[in-house]
């Protein structure tokens, strides 16, 4: 019962630190009149949720595993260069088209409505696809033997975590520095990894998440912890990622003809013409 009790506690203030987080995301938003910088707070909202579980664990248990250092330095690395390219990206640029259009049409209530439909929401967003993360840091977690299924799942899952943090990484900067070059203007990105798959970096995050939770698996009852990569798989293909897109583009030619080419999400050989 004190260990249930111990594990509430720990979420309860993990989700907690995460509002603060959040609130200050929406202060500097809201006074800089631009939404759009909620991307950059996105990333390390993950990192709040994993350090203050894990240290919070360690307050109650007095101990560490070795699978809840790295699960969190895991997120730790994708977190902060998820913010370092988004920041890059954005700067000296005005609020991105999407948040612009959310400002329209909400008017003279575009402040409150900001900051639950898009603060809250995104820091529920985040909760729930850190899952295991959380779960891993709040947990008993078993001994590592190397052979064992709790080493296998380890090494396994910090494999397939950086396959996907590898796309996301070189998909994000061959895109920036094809739009970097101004003769590419108005044309569509086709090279590298996006000859292969129309979405690298959203691929790559996607597969990071899947990763974390096979190294999660170890944990006892970690296997309900799949609602996190579930839930960002779902977002990323219908809800925010590629639907949008796809939307954006719907009139393009060239994308059209891009897409009739290119693997939509896994990477595949591109079909011959």
């Amino acid at each position: 019962m004190a260990l249930v009790e111990n594990m509430l506690i720990i979420i309860g203030y993990s989700a907690l630190f995460l509002l603060f987080y959040l609130l200050i995301a929406f202060i500097v938003g809201t006074a800089k009149k631009n939404n759009g910088l909620m991307d950059i707070f996105y990333g390390p909202g993950f990192f709040v949720v994993a350090l203050t579980s894990i240290i919070l664990s360690i307050i109650f248990t007095n101990q560490v595993d070795i699978r809840q250092i790295i699960i969190t330095i895991l997120v730790f690395m994708w977190a902060m260069r998820l913010a370092t390219y988004v920041f890059i990206r954005n700067r000296g640029k005005p609020e991105d088209y999407r948040y612009q259009a959310m400002r329209k049409r909400w008017g003279n209530k575009v402040v409150l409505k900001s900051f639950y439909r898009i603060y809250i929401f995104q820091g529920i967003v985040i909760f729930i696809v850190a899952f295991p993360v959380w779960f891993v840091n709040i947990s008993e977690n078993p001994s590592i033997e190397i052979l064992g299924f709790s080493g296998i799942t380890l090494w396994l899952g910090t494999i397939i975590w950086l396959i996907g943090f590898l796309f996301e990484t070189f998909g994000d900067y061959q895109l920036y520095k094809f739009k970097q070059n101004p003769d590419n203007k108005g044309k569509v990105m086709d090279q590298g990894l996006w000859k292969y798959t129309q979405h690298p970096n959203y691929f790559g995050e996607v597969t990071q998440w899947w990763g974390i939770f096979i190294i999660a698996l170890a944990v006892p009852f970690g296997f309900i912890s799949v609602i996190g990569p579930i839930f960002i798989t779902y977002m990323i293909i219908k809800v925010s990622g590629i639907r949008l897109l796809n939307q954006r583009y719907r009139a393009d030619d060239k994308y059209a003809e891009y897409k009739k080419r290119t693997s939509v999400f896994f990477p595949w050989f591109p079909k011959k013409k």
